[in-house]
């Protein structure tokens, strides 16, 4: 069971906390379900839309942002992605991709990716959260706070002793699988996003 969990302050039109299962037979439903929210937040800036995946494949658990960005590239999604396998974005460079993008985009809008450890009944648990998350907490590594946005998914439990193991340990086939069911809602909802704003220009 994988399990959806959408956090926002603005509460007019979206509940605080929405938990979607998805469960064989729900899974497209439910699915377009967490796409459409999604969609909702990132229609709401006029500013340049980016896509942040952090991690590494040299975790197999830190490996989910990577795999998420590399796939949205393969989806070719009308948005910026930074972080892929081939140029992950990590603690040694995130501050400088952070610079980059600053400098590129005039106040970006940047929707963060990234791995998170957690209670083991909550494994494949995916939260998006309104503002910046901080890579690295789990693990004691706390790097900058980077995002407007923020998607993670809970892909092993923590283990309070030795955090990284953790991550080191974790199935890839967990990993694989929610960066799937991740690059199917986020990619929906970008083209989605860049049709609506096509249709304002015209």
């Amino acid at each position: 069971m994988w399990s959806f969990i959408f956090k926002r302050k603005n509460k007019d039109r979206i509940e605080s906390s929405n938990v979607i299962s998805l469960q064989k037979g729900t899974k497209e439903t439910e699915i377009e379900r967490i796409s459409t929210l999604l969609k909702e937040v990132l229609c709401e800036t006029s500013k340049e839309i980016v896509f942040l995946c952090v991690g590494t494949d040299r975790s197999t658990g830190d490996a989910l942002g990577p795999l998420v960005g590399t796939m949205l590239k393969e989806k070719n999604i009308p948005f910026p992605v930074y972080g892929t396998l081939e140029q992950p974005v990590h603690a040694l460079n995130i501050k400088k991709v952070i610079k980059d993008i600053h400098q590129r985009y005039e106040e970006p809008f940047i929707f963060g990716i990234d791995a998170c450890l957690g209670d083991e009944g909550k494994i494949g648990s995916v939260f998006i959260k309104e503002g910046a998350f901080i890579p690295g907490n789990a693990v004691n590594n706390v790097l900058p706070s980077v995002g407007n946005y923020h998607l993670k998914a809970i892909v092993n439990y923590l283990d309070p002793i030795s955090p990284v193991q953790s991550l080191n340990s974790t199935r890839l086939y967990t990993v694989k699988t929610l960066a799937e069911i991740v690059t199917e809602i986020i990619t929906r909802a970008a083209f989605e996003v860049r049709n609506l704003q096509n249709d304002q220009v015209t």
